[in-house]
């Protein structure tokens, strides 16, 4: 292996970057998911399966998130995915920057305070995928569940997401999870928020162009943790 990237000052600035955009998108992802829970309004799809296991084991909802994300990292060997550093950092990151967040963030009560903080968190949420998805460290576990689904199935990615999103949402609301309108706001809102700050966050590559094209193919940008 070549110790060009370690002795380039230009090269070790640009990993620098890109490990400080994925660290601080995962964090970041974690306290929108927080907020989420706050609100009241209603979890993102996943989430709604978070709360409801987290309702019916007892456990915080950041380590149910996490035994979720390891869970769908093991469903990658038989569909041959290859997790990256950013696929085992988003299982480790994610859930324990919930929990912490969870922690300090104060009880809202009334419906003016509720929905701010909803809005806080969907805009949040879009702005950390947009940081972690273009520090290009590897998908998240449910992202290459749906890739890997895709390429061994030939479905759509589309149809993919909705089937496993739904699944999700019907386990989870079965469970106890939180569906509302802040579920609905969330699938209306993620996909462009997520694509204007991958935009905003994208790097140069080594050549000087940008690791993240945006604009190609919006349909197929996959916006999970």
């Amino acid at each position: 292996m070549s110790a060009e990237p370690f002795t380039d000052p230009s090269k070790r600035s640009h990993l620098a970057r890109r490990l400080i955009q994925l660290y601080v998108g995962l964090v970041l992802y974690g306290a929108s998911t927080a907020l989420f829970v706050e609100a009241g309004l209603g979890l993102e799809p996943w989430g709604v399966l978070h709360q409801g296991l987290a309702k019916l084991t007892g456990l915080s909802m950041g380590l149910v998130l996490t035994i979720v994300g390891a869970l769908v990292l093991l469903l990658w060997v038989p569909l041959r995915q290859r997790p990256g550093l950013g696929t085992v950092s988003n299982v480790l990151v994610i859930g324990f920057a919930m929990d912490m967040c969870l922690t300090v963030l104060p009880d809202v009560h009334t419906l003016a305070v509720r929905i701010p903080v909803l809005v806080a968190g969907i805009v949040l949420n879009g702005m950390a995928t947009g940081l972690y998805i273009a520090a290009s460290f590897g998908p998240g576990p449910r992202d290459g569940l749906m890739t890997g689904l895709h390429q061994r199935t030939g479905r759509s990615i589309r149809l993919i997401r909705t089937v496993l999103e739904a699944t999700v949402v019907a386990t989870g609301f079965a469970l106890g999870g939180t569906v509302g309108v802040g579920t609905v706001l969330y699938a209306l809102c993620i996909g462009p928020l997520a694509q204007f700050f991958l935009r905003v966050f994208a790097l140069p590559s080594a050549s000087g162009r940008s690791t993240v094209v945006a604009g190609r193919q919006p349909e197929r940008a996959i916006l999970h943790p």
